[in-house]
């Protein structure tokens, strides 16, 4: 029975109980086959564990590369990957997703295909590149009706799709909204200064008779001083 209950609609992250995880952890914690590796790392990353899932998933890549199949290796890398996108490092997790992605493509395993371009598509997603985060869904949602996925696996790949194209809407409607309030500025400003132009008289500079006296001494005064 799967652990993950579904998927947040923003964060596109899965949604679990971290009790069940933990307890789930408990049980397998002394296992040391692939698959029980595997899970390992997947539980430790969903418990917040992120220093130790990573050293888990290294060390699963590691088991399938000497023992598993090429379709064990890649699933491991994509796991990998996926610890790697939750520590931060969006770069190192796409560039060994678009590997994974690419090689499952070529062995023509769309399965394991559309779980490297999901991935991909939730990195991106995170790093701010909803385009690129758009076009790896779709891929998965490609991949995934080529290999005849179920209803709840196509629906993962539509709600992130969705996610994608509601932040894509909210940053339209935000850089719009930049955009109308610097045109309002610019129209302000231009009618401040032609409003100064037509009408010098709004300039304030004082009283003229408030100012002080700075000669005071009549003409004739200065002639007689010789001043």
């Amino acid at each position: 029975m799967s652990l993950i209950l579904g998927y947040d609609r923003d964060t596109l992250r899965e949604r679990v109980d971290l009790a069940e995880c933990r307890e789930r952890y408990e049980q397998i914690a002394d296992q040391r086959s692939l698959s029980a590796l595997l899970e390992h790392a997947f539980l430790l990353k969903m418990l917040g564990e992120l220093d130790e899932a990573l050293a888990v998933s290294e060390q699963s890549v590691r088991l399938a590369r000497m023992a598993g199949t090429r379709k064990d290796l890649l699933r491991a890398r994509v796991l990998h990957a996926s610890v790697l996108h939750w520590r931060g490092a969006y770069a190192a997790a796409e560039q060994e997703l678009e590997t994974c992605a690419s090689e499952a493509e070529g062995q023509s395993w769309p399965t394991i295909a559309a779980f490297a371009m999901q991935h991909l598509g939730k990195v991106r997603f995170d790093a701010g590149d909803l385009d690129g985060a758009r076009r790896a869904f779709k891929r998965s949602l490609f991949f995934r009706q080529e290999s005849g996925a179920n209803d709840a696996e196509l629906e993962t790949t539509f709600l992130a799709i969705d996610a994608v194209e509601r932040r894509l809407a909210h940053e339209s409607a935000q850089a719009a909204d930049a955009v109308a309030v610097t045109v309002a500025n610019a129209q302000a400003n231009a009618a401040a200064d032609a409003a100064l132009r037509d009408d010098p008289d709004t300039l304030d500079f004082g009283d003229e008779a408030e100012q002080p006296a700075l000669f005071s001494i009549s003409v004739s005064t200065a002639h007689s001083a010789r001043v």
